[in-house]
């Protein structure tokens, strides 16, 4: 679903892309699948050889833009198929991601429930239409400077990781909107503490009306706003950015205003593995939506398609009914709230460049392909060993049509604390019927929005 902050990080340039190799456009022929043999996103359309994995049934657009948890009685109504623990993990190891195995093999308390697999992520017509016109004009210059695509699905047949990523960051999510974001950082006993967050977006590239392109000259393609309401420690912290495709700092534009200093200033940190403002460096920049922002620090390379259990359908732990308090355990989520499922998902690895740095020396992500959402990833510290995974319990807005984690989730195992993003239980669920001026996103309103 909606993920604003994706926007902290891709950093972007409108400028100086010569010399970067350019990603080939597919052949029409291979284009022809889709819509047919592919989903008109690139998904294999047929059930899986065993059913296992059903056939992809789009499901229709219904629900209002504003006051909608996801949610579907057929599916929030079933009972799993079975679980996974620790005794049993290897008998499901090869469907299993290395973080998952990690939190089986570490807690006999970690448990994964796996219920029947549904494929009814759908988008709106324009976005299919606009899909399947990319994959024979739409180019990718080195990692990080989509040419010739417009307002759909960038690469609906991708042949390298950076063209999955670039799916991820700018896939449909409404024209703007609203989150009432809560977060937690969950100690090793189990208690945590509660952070407070209201973020506006507004979405510039995939938008049925004026959609901006993203071109070797340009790349808008979102503009957001958070506020900090508590804790009273962190209240009234804002950050805004302007988002731009691109690598380096020339394209993206980030302010942030902090109440001790009582001004607005630019942010040029907010990149990469900075620690996120109010998460205690529990979550960098670019984990935020699972991914966001620059790629040009990794090599990025497709492994290939396999069937994994991962997060999905999640409605009743991203709902109204489930409780902050009820969320958090110790040592790990409450595992008997998420619900996981079988399906098809990329999986693509990225390990650092020379001459870059990162405190993950090679990630893997798990991307599912309906929606093209991480809905888990692998991150590995520098001596090569699993150091952080995360979690974005996937689930489908009906309401607006679009897929994404809630909440997300970061384990860290050199210190028995996760961090749990992406909470509106307690709160209002997003809000897509929001629009705002160009004005709102400007550094003086916000400044001056700070005064009142």
């Amino acid at each position: 679903m909606f993920n604003p902050r994706i926007l902290l990080l891709a950093a972007g340039v409108s400028l100086g892309v010569v010399g970067f190799p350019a990603a080939a456009k597919v052949p029409a022929s291979e284009a022809a699948r889709l819509g047919k043999d592919l989903t008109p996103v690139g998904a294999e359309r047929a059930a899986s050889k065993d059913g296992s994995i059903p056939e992809w049934t789009p499901a229709a657009k219904r629900g209002a833009l504003k006051g909608e948890y996801p949610n579907d009685p057929a599916i929030d109504g079933e009972k799993p198929l079975y679980t996974i623990t620790k005794a049993n993990m290897a008998q499901y190891a090869d469907k299993l991601t290395e973080g998952h195995k990690r939190l089986l093999s570490s807690y006999d308390s970690y448990k994964m429930k796996v219920y029947p697999s549904h494929r009814v992520v759908s988008f709106p017509d324009f976005i299919y239409k606009a899909t399947i016109a990319n994959a024979t004009s739409c180019e990718l210059l080195g990692t990080d400077i989509p040419n010739n695509c417009r307002q759909g699905f960038t690469f609906p047949i991708p042949k390298s990781g950076a063209e999955v990523m670039w799916n991820h960051k700018v896939r449909y999510r409404g024209d703007g909107a609203r989150r009432y974001n809560n977060q937690m950082i969950v100690q090793a006993n189990g208690s945590f503490q509660l952070t407070k967050i209201v973020e506006d977006a507004q979405f510039y590239y995939a938008v049925e009306k004026d959609p901006v392109p993203l071109t070797r000259d340009s790349g808008l393609f979102i503009k957001y706003f958070s506020q900090t309401i508590a804790p009273p420690r962190l209240a009234g912290t804002m950050i805004l950015v302007h988002e731009r495709a691109g690598t380096g700092n020339a394209g993206r534009a980030a302010w942030l205003y902090s109440p001790g200093l009582k001004r607005i200033r630019r942010a040029p940190t907010v990149c990469c593995d900075g620690p996120y403002e109010g998460t205690d460096g529990h979550q960098f920049y670019d984990q935020v939506d699972m991914f966001n922002g620059v790629l040009e620090r990794y090599s990025w390379k497709i492994v290939g398609k396999k069937e994994m259990i991962i997060p999905y359908d999640s409605n009743r732990i991203s709902g109204p009914t489930v409780r902050f308090a009820d969320l958090a355990r110790q040592k790990h989520l409450n595992q008997d709230l998420p619900r996981y499922e079988l399906h098809r998902v990329w999986i693509v690895e990225a390990d650092i460049l020379p001459g870059t740095s990162h405190t993950f020396a090679k990630r893997r992500l798990y991307v599912d392909e309906d929606s093209w959402y991480p809905a888990a990833a692998d991150n590995y510290d520098n001596r090569k060993q699993l150091y952080q995974f995360q979690e974005g319990h996937l689930a489908f807005a009906y309401n607006v049509q679009t897929a994404g984690g809630a909440p997300e989730v970061i384990y860290h195992f050199t210190s028995g604390r996760y961090f749990l993003t992406a909470m509106a239980n307690e709160d209002q669920p997003n809000d897509f019927s929001r629009r705002f001026n160009e004005s709102y996103f400007e550094p003086a309103t916000v400044q001056k929005r700070s005064t009142k």
